[in-house]
């Protein structure tokens, strides 16, 4: 069985609004028989009478004038999808879920891309959540992520890859009481009877102790950041975060020094999938990568 078609309803849509075929047949593009041809086609399919038709004049007939209001919504929805899928191919719309360590936002960089990001693009909703840097790679593989800021160095799984969007430094953050915390500047080896808290990314850890020429007295893993400080609030424990921390939290019995020598660098990637293929999060990646 036949139905009305997409060309039936301009054509009806376009008569109704000069209420004159030939003039509706110039602005079509199509020959008035053509056109004419048209609308009885839609007339025999809908089964009923649009125009109510004389040598001189063109009139809507009761069910042209209901038609006609529904037949404006119906080619309105259909741009509105038309410009709802352009955009979504310019990754203008969409959806985006950003995974990150807190570092991420201590530093500045989570709110600067996704911010910056939803100023430029309102019509991706972009979602943000903490998230613990190893199980990051694996949300990202099975598709709880889309983009993940993280610490690097830090195993990357298959198709999963990652690039540095901050460098920053580590320190040393001690309990208040400790004899070191006098010092302006700690030398690595000064540290090795002390016993380290772990935040997520250890290198910094394992780096001071290498250059320290120690075995790292290892306590407690927390998990986050302010975990961590916690811990050293509590006295007997110190570690190893990155500066950016100094900056952003003070904690009751937390004092921050400097580590003599070469500074270590402390970085912050976004990581990615390799090959992705929404818009929406190819707009972000780039965007991210570059703010």
């Amino acid at each position: 069985m036949r139905k009305l078609e997409l060309r039936h309803i301009h054509a009806f849509v376009c008569v109704a609004k000069h209420l004159h075929f030939s003039r509706a047949a110039d602005e079509l593009g199509i020959a008035a028989p053509s056109l004419t041809k048209l609308i009885q086609e839609a007339e025999r399919l809908l089964d009923v009478r649009l125009f109510h038709r004389t040598k001189r004049s063109v009139v809507l007939s009761a069910a042209g004038s209901a038609y006609l209001s529904e037949a404006l919504n119906a080619l309105d929805h259909l741009a509105r999808g038309e410009e709802r899928a352009i955009l979504a191919e310019r990754g203008e719309l969409g959806r985006i879920e950003v995974g990150y360590v807190a570092s991420a936002a201590y530093a500045g960089v989570l709110q600067r891309a996704v911010g910056g990001f939803r100023s430029r693009y309102p019509g991706v909703d972009v979602s943000i959540r903490e998230v613990p840097m190893d199980g990051a790679a694996e949300m990202l593989r099975d598709g709880l992520l889309d983009a993940a800021y993280v610490r690097p160095p830090m195993p990357l799984v298959d198709g999963i890859q990652a690039t540095t969007v901050h460098r920053d430094t580590f320190v040393l953050a001690l309990p208040e009481s400790c004899a070191l915390a006098r010092l302006p500047d700690i030398k690595p080896a000064q540290l090795h009877d002390q016993c380290f808290v772990l935040p997520e990314q250890e290198a910094g850890t394992f780096e001071v102790a290498r250059r320290g020429r120690f075995s790292p007295r290892l306590g407690s893993r927390p998990g986050t950041l302010a975990a961590v400080l916690a811990c050293v609030s509590l006295g007997g424990n110190v570690a190893v975060v990155p500066h950016t921390l100094a900056d952003c939290i003070a904690l009751p019995g937390v004092v921050y020094r400097g580590i003599a020598g070469k500074p270590i660098a402390s970085e912050i990637a976004i990581a990615y999938r390799k090959f992705e293929r929404a818009p929406a999060v190819r707009a972000f990646l780039e965007f991210a990568q570059g703010s």
